[in-house]
């Protein structure tokens, strides 16, 4: 755990940017160790924005904010061929940092959406039959308001699942409203972690055969669900994993512990478990089905 360390004082260095806000800078950070993206959402002046800047600067990271709007379109993101000097040469869009934060990514119509999402998981773009990769280590951080209903494209199952975690903006707790009402928030300097390191590192935390049987019969059991419209894809398995990993990392375990394993799933599995209409209707909630799951596949 060389780079432990460095991300440490990247997670104090952070708590100064978003005051309070400590589980949501675990969950940050433990994303881009599963090699992973990351959804947040809460309503507009929580510090979403904030706290993607205060990462990409505190981390050395190259950073572009991408403002989604309904006119916007996919060139916009990748970049595209112009016609300079008797010949066509590509011109990079935004989607070349190494940290992207997509700002209201249900305000862009879908092909744009879908031209994030597909950078997102192939880690490159093609453009004119030419592939270019883009920069590594390569993590992008969408928002989006739960509030917001005219004028947005929701995120359909397939789109959600690229998401490696869906982390949820609360508002700041009672006794954290004076400090913000009275501190400015400290940007950090750039901080040496090598996050390639870090990675490899987080997935080499041992994981015990009864954690693993513990995610199967969890997956097992979200598919025989009656009240969800589909069970946990392998896809999801595997990010609920890696993110178990990253949390052990972060806290100096080298094993992962059944807390681990439960704080994941709740960054992992609420945005993957989608409800049929008569449970909707029934006022069920993927967060309470998860809890009812996790119960009975052993996860205490």
């Amino acid at each position: 755990m060389e780079e432990l360390p460095a991300i440490s004082r990247l997670k104090e260095a952070l708590s100064q940017v978003l005051f309070g806000q400590e589980e949501v800078i675990e969950a940050l950070l433990a994303t881009v160790l599963a090699r992973g993206h990351t959804l947040m959402e809460g309503v507009p002046g929580l510090g979403k924005t904030l706290l993607a800047e205060g990462f990409a600067r505190g981390s050395g990271l190259s950073y572009k904010r991408i403002q989604f709007t309904p006119d916007l379109l996919p060139q916009d993101l990748t970049g595209s061929e112009v016609f300079r000097e008797g010949q066509f040469a590509f011109v990079k869009g935004p989607l070349f940092a190494q940290v992207v934060l997509a700002d209201e990514i249900n305000r862009a119509p879908p092909k744009v959406q879908s031209a994030l999402l597909e950078a997102m998981q192939e880690r490159a773009v093609t453009i004119g039959g030419v592939r270019y990769p883009l920069p590594e280590p390569f993590f992008v951080v969408a928002t989006q308001n739960p509030l917001e209903l005219e004028g947005t494209y929701p995120l359909p199952e397939a789109q959600l699942d690229r998401f490696t975690a869906k982390i949820p903006f609360r508002p700041p707790r009672r006794e954290i409203w004076l400090r913000i009402l009275t501190e400015e928030p400290h940007l950090p300097e750039p901080l040496p972690v090598d996050f390639l390191k870090a990675q490899k590192e987080a997935q080499a935390v041992r994981v015990a055969k009864e954690a693993l049987e513990a995610i199967t019969h969890v997956a097992f059991l979200s598919g025989e669900d009656g009240r969800l419209r589909m069970g946990l894809s392998p896809r999801g398995a595997k990010a609920w994993l890696a993110l178990a990993r990253a949390l052990a990392y972060l806290r100096g375990k080298p094993l992962v512990d059944w807390k681990e394993l439960k704080d994941a799933a709740f960054l992992a599995l609420p945005h993957r478990l989608f409800l049929t209409e008569e449970a909707l209707y029934e006022g069920e909630s993927s967060e309470e089905i998860l809890k009812q799951l996790l119960k009975k596949g052993g996860i205490p």
